[in-house]
């Protein structure tokens, strides 16, 4: 792994003004991990002996992000470079915060109060790469370590555990046995975190490469004081002829058969988290009648005990709701199908589909992935030909039925109901004419 890195001009601009300055200047954690894999960073961060206000005064244009941890944001060409004091935390007293930072000029103190070896290295073009607690080693070895003691970097700061988690779901790594021991003591700390860190760290998961690393945070604790519904899903077996996993390892399955979109792979995740509540057995081997319908209450609940945005809420509640539907290849059925689905979440729809399926046993799946290819060639005839499935498609509209004396209400719902029910029985009735004349026979009672 190369040593060596290709600092960005405004960074090497930043750090050459902090040592001019007699201090001295870092590109320090994230940055330089991903720089070393090969990956372009998402932001750059700097640490510095240099006391926030001693940055404000190098440097032109500055913002106070946060001097009380001694960072100040640096303005280069209309980016934002962090640039961060050398700290120590001083005690953590609620599992997420230090109570106070003592600023040092030490810089190995302040690597070694970071997360994961990984991200405790520090790099310029005077120096080189500083690198006190074999990041390095693990970069090479994929292991994701915490830097020092695991259980006392838990609990300084709880949500580390999930960005255990997510980073060896990120990065394809191998998590550490002490560092997972460490979890499986102090996973019941995580209920200390807000909802909305939770959310963030579980999303960056479930997009990542192996989103099946849920079933990690399933195994060390962690699941079951955020998302007990999971491990309740872990334990439900399917015994029926459509199914080769429980309803967690289907899940998990489902996930990895789906693009990388926070929408598609919470659907995948929640899709069948009320199978638990609605399984029933007999003769035949287990039903899970229901629940769809129980599912999309149950998913709206669990989103927004984790506060997460409404338009998401909905997105995910839609697709589930219809993720098991099937209705017959004829144009009269596809025609309803897709006017109470809503033509915008067709193509979603279909990617939940196929998801589905092949987290499924071998039984009639070639059958079944047809069957959703059929879908998909009836949703592009629909849009290449226009054919109406949307009340907004419709040649008539309310304005119309005003203007035939009729006032806005109920009663004018009701009509454009029927009106558009025509429409999706007999599609050539969608002209202005036809709808005009039954129009003035349905609105006749109410002028």
């Amino acid at each position: 792994m190369l040593m060596r890195m290709v600092l960005p001009e405004d960074v090497k601009r930043i750090i050459e003004t902090l040592e001019n300055a007699g201090y001295e200047g870092y590109a320090v954690g994230g940055c330089v991990r991903d720089a070393l894999l090969g990956r372009v960073p998402e932001d750059w961060d700097i640490t510095t002996s240099a006391a926030p206000e001693k940055v404000k005064e190098l440097f032109g244009h500055t913002i106070d992000t946060g001097l009380q941890h001694g960072t100040v944001t640096v303005m280069m060409n209309h980016v934002g470079y962090e640039v961060t004091t050398y700290r120590i935390d001083g005690e953590y007293e609620d599992a997420r915060h230090p109570k106070e930072v003592i600023f040092t000029l030490n810089l190995l103190e302040d690597l070694k109060r970071r997360d994961f070896t990984i991200n405790a290295m520090a790099y310029n073009e005077t120096a080189g790469l500083v690198d006190a607690f074999g990041g390095i080693d693990d970069l090479e070895n994929g292991i994701i370590r915490c830097v020092g003691n695991p259980q006392e970097r838990f609990q300084e700061d709880a949500l580390r555990m999930l960005r255990v988690i997510r980073f060896s779901a990120q990065l394809g790594f191998e998590i550490e046995k002490e560092t997972q021991e460490a979890i499986k003591v102090l996973a019941p700390t995580i209920a200390k975190v807000s909802a909305e860190r939770i959310a963030v760290e579980l999303v960056k998961t479930l997009v990542s490469k192996h989103p099946e690393n849920i079933r990690v945070a399933y195994e060390l604790g962690l699941t079951k004081v955020f998302l007990p519904e999971f491990d309740v899903m872990m334990e439900t077996p399917q015994n029926t002829k459509h199914h080769m996993y429980t309803v967690g390892e289907h899940t998990i399955v489902s996930m990895q058969n789906i693009p990388a979109d926070k929408v598609l792979r919470l659907t995948m995740l929640l899709h069948d988290v009320s199978k638990p509540e609605c399984r029933t057995t007999d003769e035949n081997g287990d039903h899970f009648k229901g629940h769809q319908a129980k599912g999309v209450e149950k998913s709206k609940e669990i989103l927004r005990r984790l506060k997460f945005d409404n338009a998401t809420i909905d997105l995910v509640a839609q697709l589930i709701r219809f993720h098991d539907e099937r209705p017959v290849i004829v144009p009269k059925a596809l025609r309803r199908f897709y006017a109470k689905t809503g033509l915008a979440i067709v193509p979603q729809l279909l990617d939940v589909k196929i998801a589905d399926t092949l987290a499924q046993s071998m039984y009639s799946r070639e059958e079944k992935l047809v069957y959703v290819e059929d879908l998909r060639k009836a949703y592009e005839e629909i849009l290449a030909s226009s054919t109406c499935v949307q009340k907004s498609q419709m040649s008539v509209t309310g304005k119309d039925l005003i203007a035939m004396g009729m006032k806005p209400g109920k009663e004018m719902g009701q009509v454009l109901d029927q009106l558009f029910e025509a429409v999706l029985e007999e599609p050539e009735m969608n002209n202005k004419e036809n709808l005009m004349a039954l129009a003035h026979k349905l609105i006749l009672p109410f002028i």
